[in-house]
């Protein structure tokens, strides 16, 4: 059975590793076609195995995880593939288009699965350049959609924004007002409350 790098021999013992995981050669071949990623923006990890690596083998399959329901599905399907092995020790050799804080070659934990699902969620339902911004600042997306203020193109825009939102300047200041300084505003928001990722959405503490 053809993988992305090498094959996956089929023989009986293969066959009989693979019925304990659940699998049908047939069925193998569909969720491979199921679940492997083209390397074009999805979530993916490549998954060898040391043993392969240590004997001089790529053999592996680039997947998709945002293919999978839960961790346990992904850990079968990696067993699956690399059914040719009695306790395939799983190795991550690369990965693409998610965090590098939830990469470990040492494979993906349930905890990081769980990050990374939780990921390519918020980049569907926001943009990946504001998930993104946020973990500049934070190690998990708990509070994201809590924190997240929105888009601006500098911290003096942001503070333009709040003013109009919440104060009434010429109400207070009068003709005062065409000199109040929104730089100066802006840093001081910037220095104590809220942070501006490198794509410049803007988040408040939570």
């Amino acid at each position: 059975m053809r993988l992305q790098f090498g094959e996956l021999n089929i023989t009986p013992r293969v066959v009989n590793r693979l019925h304990e995981l659940d699998f049908t050669v047939p069925e193998l071949e569909d969720d491979i076609a199921e679940h492997k990623s083209d390397c074009d923006g999805e979530p993916s990890v490549y998954v060898g195995t040391y043993g392969k690596y240590n004997d001089g083998s790529l053999c592996g399959l680039w997947i998709d995880l945002s293919t999978f329901d839960d961790y346990d599905e992904f850990i079968n399907f990696c067993k699956a593939i690399h059914a040719d092995e009695e306790d395939p020790e799983l190795m991550a050799q690369d990965f693409e288009c998610f965090p590098r804080q939830w990469y470990n070659e040492g494979f993906i934990t349930e905890e990081d699965f769980d990050h990374i699902k939780e990921y390519t969620e918020m980049c569907e339902k926001h943009s990946a350049e504001a998930v993104d911004d946020y973990l500049e600042f934070h190690d998990d997306l708990d509070d994201f959609e809590e924190a997240y203020c929105g888009e601006w193109d500098s911290e003096e825009d942001f503070a333009r924004h709040i003013v109009e939102e919440c104060y009434n300047l010429e109400k207070t200041m009068g003709d005062l007002a065409r000199y109040f300084d929104y730089e100066a505003f802006g840093r001081e928001l910037f220095m104590y409350d809220y942070t501006m990722g490198a794509n410049g959405h803007v988040f408040r503490p939570v």
